[in-house]
Order: structure tokens, then sequence, then C-alpha cells
């Protein structure tokens, strides 16, 4: 009884035995497994490390002869901070592919490029400024040329106003009578306007500067220019031969005017009408000698006599033309 007790004994600790050595081969296998797994896990985790520091070495910087320095991109501390992943989300391949396109598409960087940009948007930074000087100045000076303008408008229309009652003065004069009158051709735009002359002499009727004979244009002219005169009055005025067209009782008319305006204008008459120079103060005449020279002779008269002569006479014939001139002087 006690030897089936011990057989039993050692049957039972025999199939425990049994039991333990299956569990452990099975704990073995299971740690092998394990173990492989582990080493593919690891290998596949290098293997990714591996390709991102490829993709990472892209982007790289090309040293440059025309750059003296060029700061290295520190890509080291980025790669360590990448996380460790045990599994690869979905969609990360393809996210991974793609991104290396993006890279493989991008350019060599230009370290100069913050300093370049730097500049540009200084000088950006002062052209904006600039422009807005400018504008602002183009402002300012629309505004000055918009009061100048109104004012030369206001200027101008006050002197054509003055100018129109002493034309109308000055004609009646001249004319002994009759009216004129000054016409804005475009009165909307007087800095840009022409004037058009309206007169009836004695005797007429109205009509404009170009209906008129001759003689009657040459005092209707005459008196707009002395009408400018009384206005504004000028140092001197020189007129050309103007009575010529004129008859005698004209010319004492226009001769009395320049006489009346002479105190403000210095009057520079040319002509050769004896009526004329019976006004002047100084007479000046070209004469031509016997040698073919041409010589000036000047007469300072105190009405109809003569105060100096300021020439002498080198010959005959210029003391001839002198005795002319005093006579005429003198009828």
């Amino acid at each position: 009884e006690e030897l089936a007790r011990t057989e039993a004994e050692r049957s039972r600790q025999e199939e425990n035995e049994r039991q333990t050595q299956q569990a452990l081969r099975k704990d073995e296998s299971n740690w092998n497994n394990a173990r492989l797994q582990l080493q593919r896990t690891e290998d596949a985790l290098h293997q990714l490390q591996h390709e991102i520091e490829q993709d990472l070495g892209l982007v790289v910087v090309e040293q440059s002869d025309s750059l003296a320095y060029q700061p290295p991109l520190q890509l080291d501390a980025v790669v360590e901070q990448l996380p460790i992943l045990e599994q690869l989300p979905d969609g990360f391949e393809a996210e991974v592919r793609e991104t290396r396109a993006r890279l493989s598409r991008l350019t060599n960087v230009n370290p100069e490029a913050l300093r370049e940009y730097e500049e540009a948007a200084e000088r950006h930074e002062f052209l904006t400024t600039q422009s807005a000087d400018l504008e602002r100045a183009i402002i300012d000076m629309r505004k000055v040329i918009k009061e100048l303008d109104e004012l030369m408008e206001e200027a101008l229309q006050r002197t054509f106003a003055a100018v129109s009652e002493q034309f109308v003065h000055f004609f009646q004069r001249l004319f002994n009578g009759g009216t004129a009158q000054l016409i804005l051709t475009t009165p909307e735009d007087i800095t840009n306007t022409g004037i058009e002359i309206i007169a009836r002499p004695p005797g007429k009727r109205p009509q404009s500067l170009a209906l008129l004979s001759g003689g009657e244009r040459t005092l209707a002219a005459c008196a707009l220019i002395f009408a400018i005169l009384r206005v504004s009055p000028t140092p001197f005025c020189v007129l050309d031969e103007v009575d010529a067209a004129l008859d005698e009782a004209n010319v004492d008319r226009f001769r009395l005017t320049v006489e009346s305006l002479s105190d403000n204008t210095q009057f520079i008459i040319v002509t050769h009408n004896r009526r004329t120079l019976e006004g002047a103060s100084v007479i000046y005449g070209v004469t031509m000698g016997n040698d073919g020279i041409s010589r000036v002779i000047s007469l300072r008269l105190d009405g109809d006599k003569i105060i100096q002569n300021d020439d002498k006479a080198t010959d005959a014939q210029s003391a001839s033309d002198l005795k002319k001139i005093e006579e005429l002087v003198a009828m």
C-alpha cells in the first residue's frame, strides 16, 4: 500500500514536470517570437529614421563663392526631437512621399534672402513715403493752381472792365464822338478768351473792326492801346507810323492824346507827319552824307523852339538836312 502511494506520487510529479516543461517550451517559443517581433520593429524604426534623415538631408545649403559665410541648418536637433512611433498611422507613407516630392521641388536655400528682403522692405518703405509726399504735394499744388486761377480770373475781369471803360473814353476822344465796345469771345473761359471790338464811328452803324476803313482801324487800335496804358502804364511805348493813314484832324487828336499820356509813359514814335512832330520833345532824324554813310541828327525842342542841337554837321549835305529839319519844326 505504501508502495502504491509512492508510485502514484511519482507519477503525479512526472506529469507535473511534463506539463511544466511543455509550458516552459511554450514560453520560450513566445519569448523568441516576441524577440523576433521586437527586432523587426526596431529594424523598421531604424529604417524609418534613416528615411526621415535622408528626406531632411534634401534641405541643404550649397556653398557659394559669392558668399563669405553661410550658417548651417541645425537638423540634428530636429531629428532627435522626432517622436518614436510604435505603429505608423494610416496614410503616413503617402504623406512621406508627398513631402519628399515637395522637398525635391525646392531650390537651393539662399541664406542672404533675409538680408535682401530687409533691404527691399526698407527701400519699399522709403519709396512709399516719397510717393505719399509727392501725392500730398500734388494735391497742395493743385489747390494753389486753383487759387491762382481764381485770383487771375478776378484780376482779368477787373482789368477787362477797367480797360473797356477807358477804351470807350479814348475811342470817343480820337473819333470825336461815336461809341465802341470790347466783347469777350468766350466769357466762360476768361483766361483763354479772345477779344472782339465792335465800333460805331460817328454817323455809322456798329460793325466789327474788320469792316472799318484803314484810318478807323488805326484809331480803334490806338484807343485800345491808350486804354491799356491808362489802366496799367508802362515805362515806354513804341508806335511805328500809326499816323500814316490819318488826316490832319485825326492826327491832331492822336497827338494830343499821346501828350496827355506822356506823364507816365515815354512814347517813341516813328513818323513822317509834321503835325505829329509838333508834339515831340526830342527829334531824331537819319540822313545820308555825300560819303554814303547814314548819320543820326537829334534836336531837343521846347514847343516849336529848338533849344539844343546835339549833333554837329560834318559836311554840307548834313548841314543842309539839319536845316530842313529845323525849318520843318518851325513851320
